[in-house]
């Protein structure tokens, strides 16, 4: 039975999911202390297993991102990603303050913007926004 439990910081499971889709592996303690960070965790499990997580990260009152939205391979196209979204939406316009806007941020990989567009989401470059831009920082 699908379920979804939120504000997880088991690492061991955040690191056990990213491992499944082949992302950079984290040291651990890196690993928790983003656990520890994020706004919101919105984890999915299939009985005790776990089979998909997404993080929101951000200040919570200007700008927000979702993170690390992840669904195992033999669990996608269930529409799981597409809850743990609206979840996480749902969550950051909980905390947007009356009569402001929160900005909700995202990256995604290549090929899965359409993905994002259902949801709601707007690909950069537009005619007044600029390309989304990154820099990793290594040490």
């Amino acid at each position: 039975m699908i379920n979804y439990k939120e504000d997880c910081t088991d690492v061991d499971i955040y690191l056990f999911l990213r491992k499944c889709v082949g992302w950079v592996e984290l040291d651990k303690k890196q690993a928790q202390t983003a656990l520890n960070n994020s706004l919101k965790i919105v984890t999915v499990f299939d009985d005790e297993k776990p089979i998909g997580m997404g993080r929101v990260v951000g200040d919570g009152a200007v700008i927000s991102y979702i993170q690390d939205l992840i669904v195992i391979p033999e669990y996608q196209k269930m529409h799981i990603g597409s809850h743990i979204i609206e979840q996480l939406k749902s969550f950051v316009y909980g905390i947007t303050a009356q009569n402001t806007n929160m900005m909700l941020c995202l990256m995604c990989a290549k090929g899965r913007e359409a993905f994002y567009k259902k949801h709601g989401f707007i690909a950069r470059p537009t005619d007044s926004l600029g390309p989304g831009m990154i820099q990793y920082i290594k040490k």
